[in-house]
């Protein structure tokens, strides 16, 4: 028992979407209730016991996994984000037709498997996580069926998927057939041993951060974000901006920093070629985009590259900048999506358009005033929240040497920033009758609320709790 006791919150969560898979199998619809808040219950008890839960207990089963500070910080952003997709998928879907119990289960082992990716510290248990991840993810994407778009977005999700899942294995494959082991500390020996002049630990090298660059959807293996964002359900396209995105950016942070350490001169490369073209395409394509779920998908490849410069920065400080990032990326973009939620025209059906936005400062100002909070916050307009992330990282590229890599980051800051004062001219500039009305879902108003307050000045409180909570984190990969 003292063994479990590290992955306790797993084995909340595993046993809880078994039990709760039986019960969707046999209630079906009428469970949907049921299901969907016990299921929240399930990722709430799990944030818990991750208080409760060693976490230095360090590696376990053999070095298959870590219990570390690192691992837990990621799974508290997973699980919270996993639960507030849940909630926001009770006001969106049609009960009747559309919305099954099955869907908090598949959210449910999506959280299991990003639980899994952030603790790995072997390659067999990255690849399990991800894909555990990756196959709820496929059927999430495609959860209306009788919608054209989900459908296409569930299929060029799960033929990209695949492709990117076959390049990862091919590079694991190469890694452990140099190297004799898949344990992070033994691919970290045999790089310091033989260094960069091994070609097969390049091509490895190589392969894998491919593999994970298109989990985290980097450029250039940005190119199924748009159109999964846009057709899968919005609640679903909330959880893929979130929690997925989490997960896979700190397996990537601890792969870099703890497996390939001691090559961080060939794999700095790569990384920043990615941050800074993720940047650049991911501001600059948003321009002409008039889907708001499209364009807040740019977004979410633009602030993947930021987060990268602090990856490429490396050591504790550049670990610690990418742990807060995407901290209060979360929060953010959860309350952006949140917003797009509440977008619903006189006949209830969803709207998606900016042009939807006019006006909306006079018949809603309230919401308004949140959704431009999220634009200015992810936009990195002080004094809200969403600038420090973006300090702290290109401090941590300065004090790495790498000047010139933040320095076109702040330019890329520049560059993005029209996007999100577009929709905020939108909604205070554009005259014309309001085409949204009002839903009645309190809970979803609570949680806008909520993200607003965290994302605004008053935010500014959390910084000093929240960097050690991350420096802490950071800390324990090295």
């Amino acid at each position: 028992m003292n063994r479990l006791l590290p992955i306790l919150p797993e084995l909340i969560l595993t046993v809880g979407a078994l039990v709760l898979m039986m019960v969707a199998a046999f209630a079906g619809r009428r469970g949907l209730g049921i299901t969907s808040w016990s299921a929240v219950a399930l990722l709430i008890a799990a944030t818990f016991a991750l208080t409760g839960a060693p976490s230095n207990a360090g590696p376990l089963f053999g070095g298959l996994i870590a219990a570390d500070a690192f691992g837990a910080f990621g799974k508290v952003i997973i699980f919270l984000a996993s639960a507030v997709a849940i909630i926001a998928a009770h006001g969106w879907f049609e009960r009747g037709t559309e919305h099954g119990s099955e869907y908090s289960v598949l959210i449910l082992f999506s959280a299991v498997g990003g639980a899994v990716m952030v603790a790995a510290t072997s390659l067999m248990t990255l690849y399990v996580g991800l894909e555990l991840m990756s196959l709820s993810s496929y059927v999430l994407a495609s959860y209306r069926r009788g919608d054209e778009r989900s459908a296409e977005a569930g299929l060029k999700y799960f033929v990209l998927g695949a492709l990117a899942s076959g390049i990862l294995l091919y590079g694991i494959s190469l890694l452990y057939g140099f190297t004799g082991t898949m344990a992070f500390p033994g691919i970290a020996a045999a790089f310091a041993r033989e260094g960069t002049h091994s070609i097969g630990l390049l091509f490895g090298l190589v392969f894998l951060l491919a593999g994970l660059a298109f989990k985290i959807s980097a450029v250039p293996f940005h190119m199924w974000t748009p159109d999964v964002y846009e057709g899968a359900p919005t609640p679903v396209t909330a959880f893929f901006a979130s929690a997925p995105k989490v997960a896979g950016v700190l397996l990537a942070t601890r792969v870099c920093l703890e497996a390939l350490g001691p090559a961080t001169d060939a794999w700095r490369q790569i990384v920043i070629v990615a941050a800074l073209a993720s940047i650049f395409l991911g501001a600059v394509a948003a321009w002409g985009q008039t889907n708001i779920k499209r364009l807040l998908a740019y977004s979410s490849i633009n602030n993947v590259g930021f987060a990268l410069i602090g990856l490429a920065a490396g050591g504790p400080k550049g670990a610690s900048s990418v742990l807060f990032y995407m901290a209060v990326y979360v929060v953010m973009t959860l309350g952006a999506f949140l917003c797009v939620l509440r977008m619903r025209g006189k006949d209830g059906q969803p709207l998606e358009s900016l042009d939807s936005l006019s006006g909306l400062s006079q018949s809603r100002p309230g919401f308004a005033a949140a959704m431009a909070i999220f634009m200015f916050s992810l936009a990195g307009v002080p004094p809200l929240l969403g600038f420090w992330p973006k300090l702290l990282v290109f401090r941590a590229a300065v004090d790495a040497g790498l000047v010139t890599l933040a320095v076109a980051g702040i330019i890329g800051t520049v560059v993005g920033t029209y996007y999100y004062l577009r929709i905020v001219k939108i909604m205070y500039f554009e005259d014309g009758p309001s085409k949204l009305v009002r839903p009645n879902q309190a809970i979803e108003r609570m949680l806008i609320l909520a993200a607003a307050l965290l994302v605004s000045p008053l935010g500014y409180v959390l910084i000093g709790p929240l960097g050690r909570f991350a420096d802490r984190a950071a800390g324990s990969i090295f």
